[in-house]
């Protein structure tokens, strides 16, 4: 929220550019996943206020201050929304081509400025270079797109059909990859018609709120603003991206919230200059649009919900206690995960663990067929083996016992 004042205040007055602050502070930092779970945008929207608010002032006063700034913001975007920050950066980089080349008398300072960013883009890439290698064996494969390789099949855009079908060692992912996802996305209209709905209901809930809607009619005012051009150029490239993505998580959406941000607080600004018979109704419409959201914030803390969409946020902490409890408790553990074959939720998933699985203290692990269970303990025969079966009682931990050969 800091980030997107700061953003803000290289677009607008100081006193709108706290609003701005405080708005993403309510809408944000309270009652959002963003705040809520490791499984927010806080660290993409923080990129896309480092570029832009260093972008403007770049334009005014080219600092060395400015340029890290810039530079910091284009590195985190490589490394959390990949595919999202490609989309934000290209009108960046068109505009600042534009600014580099025109004539001005500061050409040492914008010197001062390419080469700032130059050395921090490339010691970024450098990094990542490095960190492909070791965790992929290739410095140009990023461990996401590995990922992706390794275990989907289903279409990742809107125009692709999905490939062949890949086969697993265990249920769970045979069900997840070859079944859920590939039934959520197989090419038809309706599909592309349902998961568009799916991405403007998600995006709506978490960067919006239902008070925005008394903005509209300053939105067009503020799309027009020659100093907001640029903004709605990155937002316009942005949206087409991502709404060409067949999956909708609006922390997808995340580099691009200090611009959402800014055009609702220009719409504000507009909206307040509107009269109706000389009755000033913009400026009660502005006020009661930020009172709607603070009411609307204050309702999720007494209601204690995490988020409009209690999912992204909430879960069994069951697993969990099992985990500190071994943690706790002396020699080194592996415990094997039974699932119902029957009556098993894909997405409540037990089996993860760390990088380092031979010295880790506990591990997860499914229950295989015979032969693959006998391999496992073998290699772990010197560990205490355990029993949990989520799906009959996620509170239960036993010994394991093999079960009955057929």
């Amino acid at each position: 929220c800091s980030a997107m004042m700061w953003m803000l205040q290289a677009w607008m007055p100081a006193r709108w550019a706290f609003l701005g602050g405080l708005l993403a502070a309510a809408k944000f930092g309270v009652a959002s996943y963003w705040m809520n779970s490791y499984w927010g945008g806080a660290a993409a929207a923080i990129a896309g206020a480092l570029v832009l608010g260093a972008l403007k002032r770049i334009s005014c006063r080219p600092t060395f201050s400015n340029a890290v700034a810039l530079g910091l913001g284009v590195a985190i975007l490589a490394n959390s929304r990949p595919y999202e920050g490609l989309l934000f950066c290209i009108p960046v980089a068109a505009w600042s081509l534009w600014w580099l080349v025109r004539k001005t008398p500061r050409h040492q300072s914008r010197a001062k400025v390419l080469a700032t960013v130059a050395i921090i883009l490339t010691a970024a890439a450098a990094f990542m270079a490095y960190y492909n290698w070791r965790l992929t064996g290739d410095a140009l494969l990023l461990p996401h797109t590995l990922r992706t390789r390794t275990y989907h099949s289903s279409a990742l855009f809107l125009w692709q059909h999905p490939r062949p079908p890949r086969h697993y060692s265990n249920p769970q992912f045979e069900e997840f990859y070859n079944g859920w996802e590939r039934q959520n996305y197989q090419h038809t209209w309706s599909d592309v018609r349902r998961v568009s709905l799916e991405k403007v209901d998600r995006l709506g809930s978490t960067l919006f709120w239902w008070g925005a809607i008394l903005l509209l009619p300053g939105l067009p005012f503020a799309m027009r603003d020659k100093k907001m051009r640029l903004l709605v150029i990155i937002l316009t490239i942005g949206a087409i991206g991502i709404f060409a993505v067949v999956w909708s998580f609006p922390h997808y959406a995340a580099p691009f919230t200090c611009i959402i941000i800014a055009l609702l607080v220009q719409s504000l600004r507009h909206l307040r200059t509107m009269q109706v018979s000389g009755w000033p109704l913009g400026r009660w419409l502005a006020r009661a649009s930020v009172l709607f959201l603070f009411a609307a914030t204050a309702g999720y803390v007494i209601d204690r919900r995490c988020d409009p969409r209690p999912w992204t946020c909430q879960g069994d902490p069951s697993r969990q206690t099992i985990q500190d409890h071994l943690a706790h408790t002396p020699g080194k553990h592996l415990i094997l995960v039974r699932y119902d074959p029957d009556n098993h939720n894909i997405h409540d998933e037990w089996v993860y663990n760390g990088a380092e699985i031979d010295t880790a203290k506990v591990l997860w692990a499914r229950e295989l067929d015979e032969l693959q269970n006998t391999k496992l303990l073998a290699y772990f025969k010197d560990r205490h083996i355990w029993l949990v079966e989520p799906d009959t009682d996620n509170t239960e931990l036993i010994p394991y016992i093999p079960p009955p050969k057929n």
